[in-house]
């Protein structure tokens, strides 16, 4: 169609061919939603051309403009092809049929010449079929490996800004307490900072070097996608000429491994921040403080808040946060820095009024009716009632009745031995027994908005377990 057939197909308000036109009293069409967006800003429906005022709230649809808009996309939209390319390049022949053998198109000369003796054909109709459903069949596999990409890169995105978060709190807090111990403390201080940007400038340069990764392969995934439904729209004789191409172009992509997250990708702010005073209990003793376990805030449920200095956490409102291979899969929970694979390990946790709460270890997996599970030793007090379980083991009700406050646990890993103690009477309230072969993370859980803390240990040259 003509530039003119383009205008007098356009509505006068978005200057778009027309979609879903409608038909007002002044004859005067215009798109359905044009016309309504015009009336919304409007005292009464006036035409947006002669401003002639129509009574019909809900104008008629201009079904014969629709169908000349529609024929005329249609139009428009058609590829042109060239009469030169259905034609036998040999026999100047239409190209009516399909050579399995040689995988092309063929005229009916072709079919009786000696090239194509006792070869197999299909008419080209009926082989382009079978060859589009080929296709379709890799492109829709692959349009699921790009929204895999898709998916990892921002997840990564979402790493990459809290990354930033991160290193902005942990460089807050490393300040905070670097205050306390004044001037002469100042190099420390700098060579902490110093680590810590530079493991920010590490892994942002990582997490970088990644999404720009992801997004080279997620372009050339988009291209492919592209260019295998242009190929998909092509007439039946170019679509089989090039299908070809497309089927190893669509299974080059198709072998790219699926996008993994990054192990290892946030900020390690448990080696920051955890112990920090004890590392320069040496300069400043006095103020030195030790915690035996430090909690990972990398390994935290979305719903728990940790504190600053990594010693107490409660439940809070859900967090956003990026997907990370270290954070747990128990919810509500959280697990220390650290994990014990050999010696004997004590902390000792204040429970105060908090009344849902879990405390043990987490750590190896074993087999429990023919699939691996991580296996857990825990206490837990819920609705009044004290409990302790196992994965290797059976759940069991203990008999207390007094309310415990502090809780010591003790992991004696080679003797295969962890153990609660109730701080206040130093009476045991049960141990389990295993034989231990992995290594194992200390472990907290909680509903509650109270917190659970991990209490100092004793601080001298060098650190005594108080047990």
């Amino acid at each position: 169609m003509s530039s003119r057939s383009k205008e007098d197909l356009s509505c006068p308000v978005c200057h778009d061919i027309f979609k879903d036109p409608v038909l007002l009293s002044c004859s005067h069409s215009f798109c359905k939603n044009c016309v309504q967006r015009w009336w919304r800003h409007k005292q009464t429906r006036e035409c947006p051309v002669c401003k002639f005022v129509t009574g019909r709230e809900n104008p008629p649809c201009n079904l014969a403009l629709k169908n000349l808009c529609e024929v005329f996309l249609l139009e428009r939209d058609q590829p042109a092809s060239s009469g030169s390319e259905d034609l036998c390049s040999l026999h100047s022949e239409k190209l009516r049929l399909f050579c399995l053998d040689h995988q092309q198109p063929v005229c009916v000369v072709c079919r009786d010449s000696k090239t194509h003796n006792n070869h197999r054909f299909r008419p080209i109709d009926e082989a382009a079929q079978d060859h589009r459903e080929e296709i379709l069949k890799s492109l829709k596999h692959l349009q699921e490996k790009l929204k895999l990409f898709e998916q990892a890169k921002g997840n990564c995105d979402q790493t990459a800004g809290h990354i930033t978060v991160q290193a902005r709190d942990t460089e807050k807090q490393i300040k905070e307490q670097f205050k306390e111990l004044h001037q002469f403390l100042q190099e420390e201080e700098e060579a902490r900072i110093t680590a810590l940007r530079e493991e920010e400038e590490q892994k942002s340069q990582m997490m970088k070097d990644k999404i720009e990764a992801l997004s080279t392969e997620i372009t050339a995934l988009s291209d492919t996608v592209r260019a295998t439904e242009e190929e998909l729209r092509a007439e039946d004789v170019s679509f089989l000429q090039n299908y070809k191409a497309a089927v190893k172009r669509v299974q080059q992509r198709l072998l790219l491994d699926d996008p993994q997250l990054v192990s290892g990708a946030l900020i390690d702010v448990a080696k920051h921040l955890g112990n920090l005073t004890f590392n320069i209990w040496n300069k400043m003793k006095e103020v030195v403080s030790y915690t035996p376990v430090i909690l990972d805030p990398n390994t935290a449920d979305p719903e728990l808040l940790v504190s600053s200095d990594l010693t107490s956490v409660r439940s809070g409102e859900i967090q956003q946060l990026p997907k990370n291979t270290e954070r747990t899969k128990f919810s509500c929970s959280i697990l220390g820095s650290e994990g014990f694979n050999t010696g004997s390990h004590s902390w000792d946790i204040e429970i105060g009024n908090n009344k849902d709460w879990e405390l043990g270890v987490l750590g190896e997996y074993i087999q429990i009716n023919g699939h691996l599970q991580s296996g857990v030793w825990r206490i837990w007090f819920s609705n009044s009632k004290y409990t302790v379980f196992s994965t290797s083991g059976s759940e069991e009700d203990l008999p207390l009745k007094k309310r415990l406050q502090r809780i010591r646990v003790h992991l004696d890993f080679d003797k295969g031995n962890l153990s609660f103690t109730d701080l206040d009477t130093n009476k045991n309230i049960h141990t389990f027994t295993h034989t231990f072969t992995d290594t194992l993370f200390p472990y907290i859980y909680t509903e509650n908005h109270l917190p659970l803390r991990i209490l100092p240990g004793k601080v001298s040259v060098t650190v005594e377990n108080s047990c």
